[in-house]
């Protein structure tokens, strides 16, 4: 047993010193990065305003140490407490979207907002960590041959699908797929066969030509773009086309902090947001951009280190949907900058500018620090 963990078994008399020994269990190293990463994004957030902390670098900085202790407070609750509120949160969940397609306000063509509280939240954000929790309590006391059977498998499918469902009407289109990919992946690691998910993707690689015709009209521009960017270079291919002429421009060691030509003469547009990336590639180059990327994918390895480490399904299962979660948001928004994949909606994690994305991405964060801290408690027997 891990020596800072022991303690976690004993009842302590003195309770305050029982959270102390939570405090330093916790992963630091993956903090640090954290930190790390929100520095980087306060850079990059500042020099998208040419060089102020006004309107965007000032405001995340301010909601990301507000997110920071939150992530502290989740770190020291029970995982097992967590565990017990899985299902209550997933519907919480649901009934968030239901909420936002009824009450929400339209932003660029979609419903994906809804105002609480004078705070505006984006509820497909949060339903992919219920939805990982869910999914996680379902499979955390499934043999590998339960998990591998139909009939279990059904309940869990229908679970995944309900919010996909509910986030494409939104339509959030990037959001829906990297939903389901974290409930297939969490099913994945609970034993469900791979081939399993192969024959799904036979399926939609085959209805591929029906459902192009079901996309709303921007999503099939988006496709058009993709495959030929210069077919509307001052519409629809206007953002990839000057994203690629920012990637390109950094050269090796870049333009330097605050002298990107792209950035500063505003070609780019969305660069608080879903090309932020753009920035540190034109003023650092290859060498900064590389830099970003191995910090992002450290955080990856570590959130997965955590999942690897843990004695229990429910956390085991837990951390590799938080750590599929990051990661795909990491992969989606660096491929779409890049030209690999089609443009969509996707923030950079800790980068770009948003208070929904960070919010969600940082509660995340601590669940996964209660895994890490409680990775060797004792469920109790029976289903979740």
């Amino acid at each position: 047993m891990n020596t800072l963990d022991g303690p976690l078994r004993r009842p302590f008399h003195d309770r305050s010193f029982g959270l102390m020994r939570k405090f330093f269990a916790i992963n630091w190293l993956f903090v640090f990065c954290v930190c790390l990463l929100a520095g980087v994004g306060y850079a990059a957030l500042y020099s998208a305003a040419g060089g102020s902390g006004e309107p965007y670098a000032n405001g995340q900085m301010y909601r990301f140490f507000g997110a920071l202790v939150l992530m502290f407070v989740i770190a020291m609750i029970d995982i097992r407490v967590i565990a017990k509120i899985s299902w209550p949160a997933y519907v919480f969940g649901v009934l968030l979207l239901l909420m936002v397609m009824k009450f929400g306000h339209v932003g660029l063509g979609a419903k994906r907002w809804m105002t609480v509280g004078g705070m505006e939240i984006q509820p497909s954000e949060l339903m992919k960590l219920f939805l990982a929790m869910a999914v996680a309590a379902y499979f955390h006391r499934a043999s590998y041959e339960r998990a591998g059977n139909v009939f279990f498998l059904l309940p869990a499918a229908l679970v995944v699908l309900i919010p996909v469902g509910l986030i494409l009407k939104e339509p959030n289109l990037g959001t829906a797929v990297i939903t389901g990919l974290i409930g297939c992946t969490v099913m994945l690691g609970a034993g469900v066969r791979w081939w399993k998910f192969a024959l799904i993707l036979v399926v939609i690689a085959a209805a591929a030509p029906i459902l192009y015709h079901h996309l709303h009209d921007y999503q099939r521009a988006r496709i058009i773009t993709f495959l030929n960017p210069g077919s509307d270079p001052l519409g629809a291919g206007y953002n990839i086309i000057q994203s690629k002429i920012a990637l390109g421009s950094g050269g090796f060691n870049g333009q330097g902090y605050l002298h990107g030509t792209q950035n500063q003469l505003n070609f780019l547009p969305e660069k608080q947001t879903d090309f932020v990336f753009t920035i540190i590639a034109e003023e650092f180059g290859f060498v900064g951009s590389a830099a970003v990327m191995v910090l992002l994918f450290s955080i990856v390895a570590l959130a997965l280190y955590t999942a690897v480490s843990c004695s229990h399904q429910y956390g085991r299962l837990l951390a590799l949907g938080i750590a599929a979660n990051f990661f795909l948001y990491c992969f989606v928004n660096l491929s779409m900058v890049m030209g690999l994949i089609p443009v969509g909606g996707v923030p950079l994690p800790l980068i770009s500018y948003g208070g929904s994305a960070l919010t969600a991405v940082m509660l995340g964060f601590g669940v996964l620090m209660s895994v890490h801290v409680h990775r060797d408690v004792e469920f109790p027997t029976g289903d979740l």
